[in-house]
């Protein structure tokens, strides 16, 4: 699933490709938000760490969970 994640202040957005659920990535941003954190991690398909500081947090985009298509349609 694509995600994306807009930070203040910067004209560019984190982008990267989840395995987790959409519930699973909206739970994750809506726990931190609600407590004392001070940031929020997802893990991308490769396993690399995002760890976005809810400071700079601007907004969450989760895309479809279904995989796109490649070539022609008929």
């Amino acid at each position: 699933m694509d995600i994306r994640i807009g930070i203040t202040n910067s004209p560019r957005e984190i982008s990267l490709e989840s395995s987790q659920s959409a519930a699973d990535v909206e739970g994750v941003v809506t726990s931190a938000l609600t407590s004392e954190a001070k940031f929020f991690k997802l893990v991308d398909q490769k396993g690399n760490v995002y760890v976005v500081p809810l400071a700079t947090f601007g907004y969450l985009e989760i895309g479809s969970e279904e995989s796109r298509r490649v070539g022609f349609v008929s």
